[in-house]
């Protein structure tokens, strides 16, 4: 590991546990989502107040780790690298919580033939997050791995869009209410908007990365 902090791990264990964060929030939105379409409901919301309290705990401790970015001797050029990886990892923790309050609040009617896709959609979404997180935590231990996880972040988010177009076309194709499939269409873009997320946040890690390289 090049050492990006000269005084302490305490700020690295840190964001260890801010990037910990990010991928148990998509796993749980994972089972959250597979609960919710096997009409599991009080499981569901349960697992909705789990994500909801992940969220809140990862806003506190990013500004922990924000104000001691401010006061540690970090490398001045990487520290804005740094703080732009925390907030797109915090964007996505955000719309996890958004994503999840959505079903809690609006609860969609998903009839059961698409049900199987929804979930399928959840996963390349849930292994491009997790990708991220790998990638991420490279930056700080093990910098020239970066880009292997990145690709796997690009490859999963090509696989959601795939996925999301497919269960668009299959919904608008169902005869059911126009109401029903608008609605259904933004869940898939809830999702869906996660891998793009993810991806967005891999671009700039890979730039920061090559700044760390060279």
């Amino acid at each position: 590991m090049i050492p990006l902090f000269n005084k302490t791990k305490d700020l690295v264990l840190k964001i260890d546990n801010f990037i910990d964060m990010a991928v148990t929030a998509g796993m749980h939105l994972r089972s959250a989502v597979s609960m919710y379409m096997e009409g599991r409901m009080e499981e569901f919301e349960e697992r909705v107040s789990i994500i909801r309290d992940l969220e809140k705990r990862a806003d506190d401790l990013k500004r922990d780790i924000v104000s001691q970015l401010h006061v540690q001797t970090l490398i001045p050029e990487l520290r804005g690298d740094v703080l732009e990886i925390l907030e797109g990892l915090d964007r996505i923790i955000d719309r996890v919580k958004y994503t999840a309050m959505a079903f809690s609040i609006e609860k969609p009617v998903i009839p059961d033939p698409v049900r199987k896709y929804f979930r399928d959609l959840v996963e390349p979404v849930f292994k491009s997050i997790e990708a991220l997180t790998f990638g991420a935590r490279a930056y700080f231990y093990q910098v020239n791995a970066v880009r292997d996880h990145l690709n796997m972040v690009s490859f999963y988010e090509k696989e959601s869009d795939s996925l999301s177009e497919r269960l668009k076309r299959d919904v608008f194709a169902r005869d059911i209410e126009l109401g029903c499939k608008i609605q259904l269409k933004y869940f898939i873009i809830y999702i869906d908007s996660l891998s793009d997320d993810a991806e967005n946040v891999s671009s700039r890690l890979s730039i920061a990365t090559i700044k760390r390289i060279v």
